[in-house]
């Protein structure tokens, strides 16, 4: 009861601070108030929406990042009813920025939950699953942007392929940790499979880029260049991580003779934006460098600060995250025209690539090697495309080919549809798979 009592105190709070950024924006320019008070109110806006929205899909046994995105798409869509005093936050440039920062903290939060180390044993099954999870999704989506949108350029066809790629890692490892099944044989692929899915996926995503860019300024696309594009990023991460394991241990520990407050926070931030840096100065996108560099950040690097009653450095990250990545999610769905789906060929597409998506990855459960295994277990599990699929889509946004964005608003949109489809069918539909059976399998 206090905590139906606590949302509906919530919601009114929320339907204020909307009442409020509506007056902030009316009258902006007639008091000429700090421009960061708007920017303020807003945050508070979406904040709030993030939280109220992640608790309802939390209580429909739904991940909480499901919930922030579907929140912003009703906060998004708000003009359809007339209400139109929300529109300008989806193009604002100082929430763009808060939310492309909260893009690299997610990716650098992702990377810490693994480690090079774990990468290296997942083995060949996980290995193979991950690479059949690359190729056939990324084949499928160009497929159905061949099919759906001949008009369109190769470049978004391509595009349409990258954003199918990949597979979230914290979706699918929540549910298996709720089902108390962390320690089974196919949890282990999946979560190995998955952590390298992202590996290959952000390759992937920057040799269409790097095409892409590259076609911005007027150069063809080739074999030659898919290459070069190919070895930079493998280049980088390869190097990136080498080196970065065998530095920053050094590095961290001479951090830790500072005696002030937050130096390990300070060190791991500033670590994470400077490879995100590197990676954006060598032609790769920034999510690049703050994945490597989460993935390079081991439990190790904390250990000095934790022998003296520090946090260590995710429990640091975490707090951060709250407060900056809802603010990309929900940002994600406000820019998500539902007015779209009326027109032909939107609905088609997002329900094309869903199926493109979820065949993909039931495909890859192939790659699962072992006597007793549960394949269609490894293949739904490997389905939900959550943050990473919405990061990619994003990108595509910022890239330009032509003067226009390469993925447009209506493509966009059907991109984010089949991103809240896998997640919300995944969760079930690996319940039902893990338990189909009481029978207890080989190898648990």
């Amino acid at each position: 009861m206090r905590i139906t009592t606590g949302l509906s105190l919530l919601a009114v709070v929320l339907g204020f601070a909307i009442s409020r950024v509506v007056a902030a924006e009316a009258q902006e320019l007639a008091n000429h108030s700090d421009p960061v008070a708007r920017v303020a109110l807003a945050m508070a806006v979406i904040l709030l929406a993030a939280k109220l929205g992640g608790e309802v899909a939390i209580r429909l046994g739904q991940p909480s990042v499901l919930g922030e995105l579907v929140v912003g798409i009703i906060l998004g869509n708000l003009a359809v009813l007339g209400f139109s005093g929300l529109e300008w936050m989806k193009q604002d440039a100082s929430l763009d920025m808060v939310a492309r920062l909260g893009v690299l903290i997610l990716l650098f939060e992702v990377g810490l939950e693994s480690t090079v180390g774990q990468m290296l044993k997942v083995g060949f099954s996980a290995l193979l699953v991950a690479s059949l999870g690359v190729i056939t999704p990324f084949f499928l989506g160009w497929g159905v942007g061949v099919w759906l949108l001949p008009q369109a350029s190769t470049y978004l066809h391509l595009f349409l392929g990258a954003t199918l790629c990949a597979t979230s890692v914290g979706i699918t490892a929540r549910v298996l940790k709720d089902l108390g099944r962390s320690s089974s044989r196919e949890a282990r692929i999946i979560l190995g499979a998955a952590v390298l899915d992202d590996v290959f996926g952000l390759v992937i995503l920057a040799v269409v880029s790097g095409l892409i860019m590259a076609a911005s300024g007027g150069s063809e696309m080739s074999y030659g260049s898919m290459g070069w594009i190919v070895v930079k990023a493998t280049l980088f991460l390869v190097v990136s991580l080498a080196i970065g394991v065998w530095a920053s241990p050094r590095l961290f520990s001479l951090a830790s003779r500072l005696r002030s407050r937050g130096v390990l926070l300070a060190c791991g931030l500033s670590f994470c934006l400077a490879l995100s840096w590197l990676a954006d100065a060598v032609g790769l996108a920034s999510i690049v460098g703050a994945f490597a560099a989460g993935l390079i950040l081991e439990d190790l690097h904390s250990r000095d600060f934790v022998g003296r009653g520090e946090h260590n450095l995710e429990e640091l990250v975490s707090p951060i995250a709250s407060f900056l990545v809802p603010v990309f999610f929900v940002l994600m769905g406000m820019r998500t025209d539902l007015r779209f789906f009326v027109q032909p060929g939107t609905a088609g597409l997002a329900l094309a690539l869903t199926g493109a998506a979820i065949l993909g990855k039931q495909a890859c459960s192939l790659g699962a090697i072992g006597k007793g295994i549960d394949r269609l277990s490894v293949g739904i599990g490997m389905v939900p495309r959550g943050e990473v699929g919405l990061i990619f889509a994003n990108v595509g946004l910022t890239l330009m080919l032509n003067g226009q964005p390469v993925i447009d608003s209506a493509t966009f949109s059907a991109v984010v549809v089949m991103v809240i489809l896998t997640t919300m069918l995944a969760p079930p539909a690996l319940q039902w798979s893990l338990n189909r059976s009481s029978r207890p399998r080989a190898g648990r």
